[in-house]
């Protein structure tokens, strides 16, 4: 539908235009109908109009003024002028200002009519162009996309038969070689990791980086390869600083870990190829170098290494044994062992294989000693097929110690007491010392522990971390204190390990809604 704006000074024939000419069975609707031109260009401003139908002759402005105004304002806005008037001056005005017509008065409405089909004809092909050319420009990225992935997946070793319209082409041409293969994997860093929340990150992502290339005035050929990836192609002589420049916005506007792998440079286009599969076996290989760096392919090949299986079984036993012993230090340097032992394969199968051989041998001591490996854990048994969607070999060995600890812990606690003494000698030594500035590094000092495996176990026995514990037993003690009227508050402070009176007693009133010395009066 066509809007259209109808300007007479002549009030009959302003309104016999507006009511005699079929305007719906046109494909257009009126959006006004005025008899001067100065509330024309009102009209003009607050409203979108395709069609301008005037007088020529009025009163204040003429039709050929309010013609200029509106082409001013809209340069596509088609005008027919209606007149009495058949001077040649007003026709020749009318033919400069690109008029479709100038329909003499008085008039049929059949004249106007076909002027009007003749302006709406005009307005349906330019519209039909208008789609063509944005139907061309959304499918310009999806043929550079494929065109790149054809390169990459050794499918198109000739640019020409794509011809030069794809700006790809253009880009290949003028990139100095040798050339390697960037391929980035993303990865949200404080989502679920859900296919919607990957498709918004890469879009977002490769937005980023597409005003990173052009602010630059580079020419970067880049494709995305799934929700995940990006591949990029980047210049040898100035890799890392190219790099660099493309990432570094991104990851400061963007919450998402980067890790990309690079392929070895290729000399010439035949060669892509072999660098695409190079870089998608560097970026994989965040499973052993850790995820949000930069890893080449040259850093990431196998190296061959002869492996005992004796003396897998050996490391597997002393574990065992550690587990059995409660021995946690010697527990995750056994476990570090086995990693050791097969990092060197670089290969993701192996150390899943790996990680599946350790949960099978735990599962069978623990059988054989009248345990079940699952009900310990408090998991079912395809709660394990987590080890298999962790990214790095990291991520795996950190789930494995951290059950070991838990399975260790939950026997000790069957052979011993109910609460375990090691973590009552930990409580003890921790409400003894609270009146100093002790820190978790002291307490696992004293019990030859490092601090990371000292505060898993205080959170796993109490819930709470270290320093919650520590200022609940403080502010415990703090009450008591606060109960003997001869203790002054400074006093009660420094005896729970406060050296700075108003910390103190903020932390006080955090925990119990006033002041130490709003809590003595109270009981009181």
């Amino acid at each position: 539908m066509y809007n259209v704006l109808l300007v007479d000074d002549e009030e009959l024939d302003l309104e016999g235009m507006r009511r005699f000419i079929p305007w719906p069975e046109l494909g257009m609707e009126v959006k006004g109908s005025v008899n001067n031109a100065l509330s024309a260009c009102e009209l003009l401003e607050k409203q979108h109009i395709d069609i301008l139908v005037s007088d020529v002759n009025m009163p204040y402005m003429s039709g050929l003024e309010l013609a200029k105004i509106a082409i001013e304002r809209k340069p596509n806005i088609r005008i027919i002028f209606v007149s009495g008037y058949q001077e040649f001056s007003y026709v020749q005005q009318a033919l400069s200002l690109k008029a479709y017509s100038y329909v003499l008065k008085p008039m049929e409405d059949s004249e106007l009519v076909a002027s009007l089909m003749k302006v709406k004809r005009d307005l349906d092909e330019e519209n039909k162009h208008r789609e063509v050319e944005e139907a061309y420009k959304q499918l310009i990225p999806i043929a550079r996309n494929d065109l790149l992935l054809r390169l990459f997946e050794g499918e198109a070793a000739n640019l020409a038969e794509f011809g030069d319209k794809l700006q790809v082409s253009r880009d290949m041409e003028q990139l100095k070689w040798p050339v390697r293969v960037a391929v980035i994997e993303l990865e949200n860093r404080s989502s679920s990791n859900s296919g919607a929340d990957l498709l918004e990150t890469s879009r977002l992502f490769i937005r980023q980086l597409h005003d990173s290339i052009g602010m630059r005035g580079w020419r970067i050929p880049y494709c995305r390869l799934n929700a995940k990836r990006i591949a990029l192609l980047l210049e040898e002589e100035r890799l890392e600083e190219t790099l660099e420049g493309l990432l570094q916005e991104a990851k400061a506007r963007l919450d998402v870990t980067v890790t990309t792998g690079l392929g070895s440079p290729a000399s010439r286009l035949e060669r892509l190829s072999n660098s695409y599969k190079q870089a998608i076996e560097a970026v994989e290989g965040k499973m052993f170098f850790g995820k949000g760096i930069t890893i080449k392919f040259e850093e990431v090949q196998a190296k061959p290494e002869m492996f005992d299986a004796r003396e897998l079984d050996a490391r597997m036993a002393a574990l065992l044994q550690a587990m059995k012993d409660y021995n946690l230090v010697l527990l995750h340097d056994e476990l570090e062992n086995l990693f050791k032992s097969i990092t060197g394969f670089r290969s993701k199968f192996t150390v899943h294989n790996l990680s599946s051989y350790i949960i099978w041998k735990l599962d069978h001591y623990l059988t054989a000693n009248q345990e079940d490996l699952f009900e310990l854990l408090g998991i079912e048994i395809r709660n394990l097929d987590i080890l298999m969607q962790f990214d790095t070999i990291g991520d795996i060995r950190s789930w494995l110690i951290h059950r070991l600890y838990e399975i260790s812990e939950r026997l000790n606690e069957k052979a011993n007491t109910k609460e375990s003494k090691f973590i009552r000698s930990v409580l003890h030594t921790m409400r003894e010392r609270m009146g100093e500035n002790i820190t978790l590094k002291d307490i696992a000092q004293q019990f030859s522990f490092s601090p990371s495996y000292l505060g898993f176990l205080i959170k796993e026995k109490s819930g709470q971390s270290f320093n919650e514990l520590l200022v609940q037993m403080r502010m415990e003690r703090a009450v008591e204190l606060l109960k003997q009227p001869g203790i002054k508050i400074y006093e009660v402070s420094d005896r729970v390990g406060y050296r700075y009176l108003p910390y103190f007693s903020r932390q006080f009133k955090e925990k119990f809604g006033m002041t130490p010395m709003e809590y003595r009066k109270s009981i009181q």
